[in-house]
């Protein structure tokens, strides 16, 4: 079994997009990413932006960096 200092990470970038909230955007990427990817391990959040809308918020957007790790 590999421990964790043998681990290698394949990172792939990814956004995220929602109305409700910067955390959601986050969460609606990395729920997809877990529908595609095996073995996803951590995340960066590289960049929040937001649209807005008559002065109110309107849409929350992120980008991220996704690790996992590859198969054996």
């Amino acid at each position: 079994m590999p421990t964790p200092e043998d681990h290698v990470y394949k990172v792939v970038e990814l956004v995220g997009s929602s109305e409700a909230s910067i955390e959601d955007a986050v969460q609606t990427a990395i729920g997809r990413a877990g529908e595609t990817l095996r073995n996803v391990r951590w995340f960066e959040v590289v960049e929040t932006r937001g649209h807005v809308e008559n002065g109110q918020v309107a849409h929350y957007q992120v980008r991220l960096k996704v690790g996992f790790t590859l198969d054996s």
